[in-house]
Formats: C-alpha cells, structure tokens, sequence
C-alpha cells in the first residue's frame, strides 16, 4: 500500500505529522498554516482529543483554531469505540476541511479508532483531499505503522521498541515525536531495523512535515526533523540480537532538516532550505 488516491480522481490531503508541543500562542505558524490549507475562514476542522485524557484538550484546540480565524471548529471526543459509531459525529467529520488529532497516548488512538467507521472515514475522506493533522501522539498515529511505546536512548537496542498498527493513512514513514527532545533516536533506528522499508521521521517539537500528495514533505518550525532512510541498509543484526543488546546497522542514511527543507519521499532526496527557495523561484518563472 502507498499513499492513497481519491477515487474521484483529485489530489489526496496533506498529511501532517507534527512533533509535538506546537506553538499555539505568540507565533503559531504551524497551526496556522494547517488553518490556511483547510480554508481559512470558509475553514470546517474537526478535532479528535481522543489520545489525551485531559478533559479540556477538545476545547483548548477549538478556541486556537478559531483565534487563527477558521470557520467552524468542533471537538469531537471519541472516548469508546460505541463513540465510534455515534451517526451525528461522523456527521461532522464528513463535512470537516481538516481534521486534527490531539497528543496524548496513542494507543489510546488506535485501541478506540482503529477498525471503527471514525478511521475508515477518516482514511476516506484523506484520500478525497481532506487535510489530516496529528501532533505528538497524533502524529505517531497516522502512518500505517506506529511506534506504541519504547525505551528511550541513542542506541539501537533489541526488544526495546513496540510497534501497532496505526491509521494507515501512508505507509511511507514512521513517526516519532518529541524526538531530540527526548533522546528517541534509538528507539526509531531499531523500528526501521525490524524492516529498512519506510522512511523514519523524528519530529521534534514545534515542528511538522507538511506531506503533499506528490508524496513531498516540507518541514515548518522551529526545530528540526531528523529524516532516516534505510534504503541502502547492508545489513542489520535485529534478526540474531539479544535482549537489550546494541543492534548493528549498516548503510543507514540521516539527514537533519529545519524549516524551509524538504524530502521526496519518492526519490528518498532531501533538498536544502535555499535549494527549496531557487526551484521554487525556477517553477514561477517557467510558468
């Protein structure tokens, strides 16, 4: 499976992973931009709090996304998989320009979504161009295959990372989030070990990778991602090591990318900030 197409024939939504912590008050630019790719004022955004076990986590996300001046903001907070079914929610998602997913825990996410009408639509409704946003446990949740738990480290170690099955909106990467802020390095090098496919995203906090439908991710903030690509892995020890022993790794590719960098993530090329800039300059003069 690869990133999906709309069976009407239009461009798929942006899929954003964000690392966490965002900026909501002062300069928000990232949630921002989400606003501004939903619509703007015309913007419908719906917001699952279902990770977070906060009780005003719904309500914090309408009151900033309507400050940022969209539309129609509602919260809805998918506490069950019965919620799952509730017809006047999947109602409201239907309608939704945008749809973001709150931190927290995402098992959270995928024990009460995954399997339910709310992910299948949710999968739809990307595919019919619908943006989906998810920050911190939100994020980890998007991708087709999710990083439950792990220990912490800058070391790649046998047994000390949990994968689930996560949203599937892609399978192209793996997300971890609050990564450098929290030392997770490891722990998404040995994700990618059990299977050098996907490319790993650390995002770290304050900062997302706006995934387009021509499966280009350009990053917004004001930290980093650390992009892993396993494409060219020689060779990997995951298979013969022992508990809590140091995994080999051979031939993985790193790249470290800050706001205005981007990544094809079907060429696997990653393009500095000023490279970004002078195509982008070159496509508006061939045009």
């Amino acid at each position: 499976m690869s990133l999906p197409e709309s069976r009407s024939g239009s461009s798929r939504g942006f899929i954003i992973p964000v690392g966490g912590a965002e900026e909501k008050v002062g300069d928000p630019a990232i949630l921002k931009r989400f606003v501004e790719l939903c619509g703007g004022s015309d913007a419908r955004i719906a917001v699952i709090p279902t990770a977070s076990q906060l009780p005003d986590t719904g309500t914090r996300y309408e009151e900033v996304f309507k400050d940022l001046g969209a539309g129609r903001v509602r919260s809805l907070p998918f506490e069950s998989r019965e919620d799952c079914h509730r017809e006047d929610w999947l109602h409201k998602l239907q309608r939704a320009d945008g749809i973001f997913l709150t931190g927290g825990n995402q098992l959270r996410l995928s024990t009460t979504i995954g399997g339910t009408p709310v992910a299948k639509m949710i999968r739809t409704r990307n595919a019919e161009g619908v943006h989906v946003a998810g920050t911190s446990a939100g994020a980890a949740f998007l991708s087709e295959h999710m990083i439950a738990f792990g220990q912490e480290g800058a070391t790649p170690r046998a047994d000390r990372v949990t994968l689930a099955p996560g949203l599937g909106l892609t399978n192209r990467v793996i997300v971890d989030q609050h990564f450098r802020q929290r030392g997770r390095l490891g722990r998404l090098l040995a994700a990618l070990a059990y299977n050098p496919f996907a490319v790993g995203l650390g995002m770290d906090e304050d900062t997302a990778g706006f995934i387009g439908p021509d499966a280009r991710l350009d990053v917004y903030g004001s930290d980093a991602i650390t992009i892993i690509d396993p494409s060219h892995v020689q060779y990997t020890s995951m298979d013969s090591a022992h508990e809590d022993e140091a995994v080999c790794i051979i031939g993985v590719r790193l790249h470290i990318l800050t706001e205005g960098a981007s990544f094809d993530l079907h060429t696997r090329e990653a393009f500095a900030p000023a490279a970004v800039e002078i195509g982008r300059a070159s496509c508006r003069e061939r045009v």
